[in-house]
């Protein structure tokens, strides 16, 4: 009678460590993703409300002004948060076009109802390596000192 091992129940021993090996690998690789998917969908949103909160400052701050920029442009891309708007209107171009330090980039795009009330559509996205993703916040603006 021999003792040990044969080649046989080595090979199966060896298969079934690297089985469990491969899927906790696969599963951290997961697991990483999606949280660096949730926090740029975190962030995502959080840019796209500091957006529509300027919008609103912008609106507070004088319609006629507001909606004389949602008319010259039915898209801005807004790069910065700052006390003033984009030299001109138009849609993001490209990667210069980020918001300053991230991967985001941010376009509001304007819907004028009636002279009082104007629909705005903040869109920030972004790319990864699963692809393009965006997070988009409508909301309605009007006039509301006039009423």
């Amino acid at each position: 009678m021999q003792k040990g091992q044969s080649l046989f129940e080595v090979l199966a021993a060896l298969a079934v460590v690297t089985v469990v090996v491969v899927a906790i690998v696969a599963l951290g690789t997961t697991s990483i993703r999606n949280a660096s998917f949730a926090k740029n969908t975190e962030l995502s949103t959080r840019y796209s409300q500091e957006a529509i909160e300027w919008l609103r400052g912008e609106r507070d701050a004088g319609w006629d002004a507001f909606s004389s920029r949602a008319s010259t442009s039915s898209i801005w891309c807004i790069k910065t948060e700052s006390s003033s708007w984009p030299a001109s209107g138009g849609p993001c171009a490209g990667p210069s076009d980020r918001i300053a330090g991230t991967i985001f980039t941010r376009e509001v795009a304007f819907t004028i109802i009636d002279p009082a009330n104007i629909d705005a559509s903040v869109e920030v996205y972004w790319t990864d390596g699963q692809g393009l993703h965006e997070v988009r916040t409508v909301t309605a603006f009007s006039d509301w000192r006039a009423q």
